[in-house]
């Protein structure tokens, strides 16, 4: 199965052990996958390489049990090393995610082959001129944000001066217009903001803590994807 061709980035889930307040990280994914998130990534500052491949091996586990492996993508924030290991291991991981100041996407695509799906988190200065402009023949999607300023991730959003950039409904409904692949959002994204943004035309949210770090992951999960679904035009 060729992922990039049925990549659904409508509900997404960014997760690390830092995330989960002690529960396991394979129970968030459960809980998001069950209620029909479609989109894993997982992302640590702290885990060590071998901890990362386990967890992939993990959520890859997941996913198969839910008979999702056909539908549901997985993949790692930066670390080409984890998913070249983690597939070496027989793990199915189908990409990657990258930021601006980590490996450039050529490398990643070079490495992983055409069928893996590789995203990339938007420049945040010039922002709108970046995305119209740039080279998108190698990546799948974009992520984009923060809509609001997050302890989950400090540093998402800052220019050059080290200030935060949050983005309005306004500036990602222009976002999408312009963008020639899809844009996810996310940055602190909690269950009433997403009438708003389903409308505003982005391809999906992510999101970490509004799931993760939930009293009821599944049933937050659950209400997530509902409401994105109710207010999709």
């Amino acid at each position: 199965m060729n992922m990039r061709k049925v990549l659904n980035i409508s509900a997404y889930l960014v997760v690390g052990p830092e995330n989960t307040n002690n529960r396991p990280v394979k129970d968030i994914i459960k809980a998001a996958v069950n209620a029909g998130f479609t989109c894993i990534q997982i992302r640590s500052k702290t885990a060590s390489a071998r901890e990362l491949i386990e967890l992939t091996k993990q959520a890859a586990a997941v996913i198969a049990a839910a008979g999702k492996t056909d539908t549901v993508a997985l993949l790692v924030d930066d670390r080409l090393d984890v998913v070249l290991a983690a597939r070496q291991a027989s793990i199915k991981v189908d990409g990657i995610h990258v930021g601006q100041t980590d490996i450039p996407v050529n490398i990643c695509r070079k490495y992983l082959g055409e069928n893996s799906i590789i995203g990339l988190s938007a420049k945040t200065d010039e922002l709108f001129s970046y995305v119209k402009t740039a080279d998108v023949g190698q990546i799948d999607y974009f992520g984009a944000g923060p809509l609001h300023e997050t302890a989950t991730k400090p540093d998402c959003g800052k220019d050059k001066q080290g200030n935060i950039i949050t983005r309005s409904f306004a500036d990602i409904t222009k976002l999408a217009e312009i963008s020639p692949i899809p844009v996810v959002v996310g940055g602190g994204v909690k269950i009433n903001d997403i009438p708003q943004l389903a409308h505003t035309k982005a391809a999906g949210f992510f999101v970490v803590s509004a799931v993760a770090q939930a009293a009821d992951p599944q049933y937050a999960a659950s209400e997530l994807v509902k409401t994105w679904h109710k207010n999709i035009q």
